[in-house]
């Protein structure tokens, strides 16, 4: 079990760093309710356990807001030790004059994309449920004394196809701009007076030049120039026709079969002699 769950939190986090561009050292903004449980379970320190789940090889940065620990303070003595704790986190700005509720907080501190690139770490079901319709929130929670992310809801994995995709294609206004670009250039050329060769140039080698795009290199084959000596065999010097003979006649001698006389046996010997 301990196997699965790390890797599916590895799976998560890269995820979000090959399509959203999360970078170590990783940032997590914890709420109240994340603290609180951190100390109820004694999940401590509490960067090197968030360093564990993200397997990262820097420990993450954790932030608070003055919003949350506005509202750990309203709690009273049942968070007074969260409280505490939330303190000793590094403070992210919010741009809120009064004090509005950690929910709220979180929220714009997230944004529309998330720009600051948040792991927000929380306990509250609603604030989760909020976060997974926004692309690019990688969301921790914990249950008992295990830590967890959640993986990525279908909305992200759909923003992220279609990020990739439109990355990968060209937008119908950029390629016009493009080729205006292109026959600009074209026009100036020829008022230039430069080569013919030029004026001739299609707009579409003139739009991959403005792409960037080279031509695909042509290689030249090397044509064999002539056989391969090592694998040619090597020619026998020719003989005088009078020693070719000679050569020949001792060969055909020597080829001749010696014929074997059989012997006989004692019975073969008595059939002969009945014969004769």
């Amino acid at each position: 079990m301990r196997v699965k769950k790390r890797s599916k939190n590895r799976k998560a986090v890269k995820f979000y760093t090959t399509c959203f561009g999360f970078r170590e050292p990783y940032k997590v903004l914890i709420d109240g309710t994340f603290v609180h449980h951190l100390l109820t379970q004694r999940l401590l320190p509490a960067d090197e356990t968030l360093r564990d789940l993200l397997s990262a090889s820097r420990t993450p940065a954790l932030f608070t807001s003055k919003c949350i620990n506005a509202e750990l303070r309203r709690l009273g003595k049942s968070h007074a030790e969260s409280f505490d704790n939330a303190q000793l986190l590094a403070t992210t700005k919010c741009e809120h004059d009064k004090v509005v509720s950690a929910v709220n907080c979180v929220m714009s501190l997230i944004g529309d994309k998330n720009p600051e690139h948040f792991f927000v770490a929380t306990q509250d079901p609603g604030l989760r449920e909020k976060l997974r319709e926004i692309p690019g929130v990688p969301v921790i929670y914990g249950l008992k004394n295990s830590l967890f992310i959640e993986q990525p809801s279908v909305q992200q994995r759909k923003f992220a196809q279609l990020d990739e995709e439109k990355r990968l294609n060209m937008d119908i206004s950029e390629y016009k701009k493009l080729l205006k670009a292109a026959s600009e250039g074209k026009t100036a050329a020829s008022e230039n007076g430069s080569d013919g060769e030029q004026h001739e140039r299609p707009i579409s080698s003139l739009v991959k030049n403005a792409l960037g795009v080279t031509d695909k290199s042509k290689f030249k084959r090397n044509k064999a120039k002539g056989p391969n000596p090592l694998s040619c065999k090597k020619k026998k010097p020719k003989l005088p026709t009078v020693i070719q003979n000679q050569v020949a006649t001792a060969d055909g001698e020597a080829k001749r079969k010696r014929v074997r006389k059989r012997k006989r046996g004692k019975k073969d010997n008595k059939q002969l002699e009945s014969a004769n």
